[in-house]
């Protein structure tokens, strides 16, 4: 059984009838000034062409490798924290003793030097800020994290006024291994 062909050419007609006003126009014109407008209608026709077609592919091929460097170094990171949540989960599931916490809390502290200050109150550790640097604020908490598995609850956190990278306040942290023992 034969389908019925629908007329490729019936698109054809359509096309030579919206343009017979133009092809009119043109054979009415001296054959220089016939020249002159078809180089004018191909000069459109090809800036259109690079505005709507080449243009955006060329910029996205431009970007790509810009793009590909930024997501493979996300990629990595994502990677590094979930090795470092399968470490955690691959330790014992026992949370550290207090004591350990507590000496795992002052050694962070101690790295933050006169700019962070800790205090131990029941259930939360208190960190105060004076002036510490987003990269040692950072280091402490990853440290704070990983050895002592306390994570922030309360942060009460300001830049100084001049906008210098520095932060000062307060951030409050928590977690299994505070529970139970004398306040310190």
């Amino acid at each position: 059984m034969k389908r019925p062909q629908k007329n490729q050419n019936t698109a054809l007609p359509a096309l030579a009838r919206a343009l017979a006003p133009l092809q009119q126009t043109l054979a009415g014109l001296q054959p220089r000034e016939r020249r002159a407008v078809t180089l004018a209608l191909w000069v459109v026709g090809l800036g259109l062409l690079w505005w709507i077609a080449i243009a955006p592919a060329w910029s996205t091929l431009s970007q790509a490798p810009a793009r590909q460097a930024r997501l493979d170094a996300q990629l990595s990171q994502m990677r590094g924290m979930a090795a470092s949540a399968q470490a955690l989960r691959g330790t014992n599931a026992q949370p550290p003793s207090r004591d350990t916490v507590l000496r795992a809390l002052d050694q962070a502290t101690g790295e933050l030097g006169a700019s962070g200050q800790i205090s131990v109150l029941g259930e939360r550790a208190t960190l105060t800020l004076n002036n510490a640097t987003p990269e040692a604020l950072a280091q402490w908490l990853q440290q704070v994290r990983i050895n002592a598995r306390l994570v922030p609850v309360e942060a009460k956190l300001n830049r100084p006024a001049s906008g210098a990278p520095a932060w000062s306040g307060t951030l409050m942290v928590s977690g299994p291994g505070l529970s139970g023992g004398a306040s310190r």
